[in-house]
């Protein structure tokens, strides 16, 4: 968010909290993107800020009820408030609990094991989510469009939307076995708390064989989580890495040094396989 709509929504969250008993008299910006991520202090309480309309906080909302009743390793919704998406001045707001990190990070045996049952629990949970391949086809618009991604080159344009199209029927036609996922459970999506690993962030929640997650964690957390298709990860990886490629193109990317980042990545792309992680490429750049 820009400047000026950081502060209606920090000013957004505080005056909700305010009138649920909720005080409020420090407000710190966690994380900005196209949501806001607000750490509301003496209260304890996670905000998150989206524009009306650009948010699928309701879906968020019943997927962290479902989860919390499957005992799975998720952030909970804040006990004080009711679970409900309140609205204001053009913003939805959610209210989560507030953790406190306990490590510097979670290690990677625990990252396998909080994620195995986050799967299991997704199992258990019953949600109309969209096919890992709707989020290709978001991926495909965006380099399929000039206007969307002005600074593509042809060239990289045509080989990228050629990968996304090529690896979208690869793996939609291999016949794993799919359930509900997070998404995107990179390390960035995972809080270390004394309860242990906990993940957060579940817009990107969609279908798909679990590979298609383990393509956004570190190669390390792999080697701990059971049965994995080691074929089906390569492809998902490539996959992962030509979908980020787009959206770092995409002309309402904020991502900082995304250009460089998409520039990287189309390389790594042409360059070809052994495919590098996510947070090996970020250690790389510098990012």
């Amino acid at each position: 968010m820009e400047k000026p709509a950081v502060t209606r929504a920090i000013a957004a969250a505080t005056s909700i909290a305010t009138e649920l008993g909720l005080p409020v008299s420090d407000a710190t910006v966690l994380h900005n993107s196209n949501k806001l991520a607000l750490r509301l202090a003496p209260a304890e309480v996670f905000a998150r800020v989206a524009l009306v309309g650009e948010e699928v906080a309701e879906f968020e909302i019943e997927l962290a009820q479902q989860l919390a009743a499957a005992g799975a390793p998720a952030a909970a919704l804040e006990p004080r408030a009711d679970p409900v998406v309140y609205q204001r001045d053009g913003f939805a707001v959610t209210l989560w609990t507030y953790y406190e990190p306990a490590n510097p990070a979670v290690l990677p045996r625990d990252f396998a094991d909080a994620l195995e049952r986050l799967h299991v629990g997704m199992r258990m949970v019953s949600v109309t989510s969209p096919r890992f391949t709707d989020r290709v086809a978001e991926a495909l618009e965006i380099v399929a469009d000039p206007v969307r991604s002005p600074e593509l080159a042809d060239g990289d344009r045509t080989f990228l939307g050629n990968r996304l199209n090529s690896l979208r029927q690869t793996i939609d036609t291999c016949g794993a076995a799919e359930q509900l996922l997070h998404g995107e459970p990179h390390p960035g999506n995972v809080l270390s708390t004394v309860r242990g690993p906990l993940f957060i962030d579940f817009e990107t929640c969609c279908r798909g064989p679990v590979e298609f997650d383990l393509a956004h964690v570190p190669e390390a957390v792999c080697e701990y989580y059971p049965g994995v298709d080691k074929d089906l990860l390569d492809d998902c990886r490539e996959l992962v890495i030509a979908m980020v490629a787009a959206w770092r193109w995409d002309r309402a990317d904020e991502f900082p040094n995304g250009r460089r980042f998409g520039l990287e990545l189309v390389r790594l792309l042409r360059e070809g396989a052994p495919w590098p992680t996510l947070d090996q490429i970020t250690t790389r750049l510098g990012l």
